[in-house]
């Protein structure tokens, strides 16, 4: 299949050379020339501009950071819409607002252009090993055309509903693990401020009812303090912003999603944001005196 590939950072880079990997004809652009490169690299094409990277494809997966820079590549001149042919199929897997899914999804509509919403979780380790979980929102029709696409890329892919529908489920997927990071953060603090080994603790921790994938993961680098990036907290703060808005729109309220997302903000005002999001540890240190 033809493919035109918009957004090759952390997650697309790995993303696009799955999908060559994978048998597909990919010509992907990023604003960033040594990401275009990589891609041409491991087979890709290397696209000028994003009506380089549209013309001829069947598909066209954009993957950028947050909505403006969604709305600026498809909505804008000489973007995606202005030089997609009818019939094309625009797979957006961008974290974004429901709502500008849904505005997308209609100004494609005029230009006969398909549209899904497909949002992520893994991170980046998820993305390089081709693990990444795909909720995705729009016609099941167009759903079974990108399926295939999805399978090089993810594990769990799944159809959760009309325009938005997949946004709406990843502002769950992250407010859920905001609140795991916070919770296991303070849990590492309590357990080292009472004198117990807390990788000794969350190991059990991680036998039982309290088991989950941020444990299995994470809670080796979280006790030794590593945290390097697979998704940063500048990102997560982004991502708790769209579901404290969603929230308000559906007017639902959401206390524990509060306060997770005002100890992202806290991470970020303490100068964090560029770190992974398990260094939500680090704001609990800071407030028990312990940093």
């Amino acid at each position: 299949m033809n493919v035109g590939f918009i957004g090759l950072g952390i997650m697309g880079t790995p993303m696009a050379g799955h999908l060559v990997a994978a048998g597909h004809a990919v010509g992907g652009y990023d604003v960033v020339p040594e990401a275009v490169a990589k891609l041409a690299a491991a087979g890709g094409r290397a696209a000028s501009s994003v009506a380089d990277a549209v013309e001829g494809a069947e598909v066209v997966i954009t993957m950028l950071p947050n909505h403006p820079q969604v709305e600026e590549v498809v909505l804008g001149a000489g973007g995606v819409l202005d030089n997609a042919k009818p019939g094309t199929l625009l797979v957006d897997m961008s974290t974004i607002r429901p709502e500008t899914s849904i505005e997308v999804a209609k100004a494609a509509q005029e230009k006969g252009v398909r549209v899904l919403d497909a949002p992520v979780s893994g991170g980046e380790a998820g993305a390089r090993q081709a693990a990444l979980s795909i909720m995705v929102g729009g016609d099941e029709a167009d759903f079974a055309v990108a399926r295939p696409l999805l399978e090089a890329v993810g594990k769990t892919i799944v159809h959760v509903g009309p325009h938005g529908a997949g946004q709406v489920v990843k502002a769950a997927n992250q407010l859920v693990v905001g609140g795991i990071y916070a919770l296991v953060g303070e849990a590492i603090v309590l357990m080292e401020g009472c004198g117990v080994d807390a990788k000794t603790g969350l190991d059990v921790l991680a036998g039982g009812l309290a088991a989950n994938r941020i444990l299995d993961l994470k809670r080796e680098s979280m006790v030794a303090r590593q945290f390097e990036p697979g998704f940063r907290i500048d990102l997560h703060h982004k991502d708790m912003g769209i579901a404290m808005a969603a929230a308000r729109q559906a007017d639902v309220s959401l206390p524990m999603t509060g306060l997770v997302t005002q100890l992202v903000a806290a991470a970020r005002a303490m100068g964090h944001g560029s770190l992974d999001h398990s260094a939500l540890l680090k704001v609990t240190e800071q407030l028990s005196g312990r940093a």
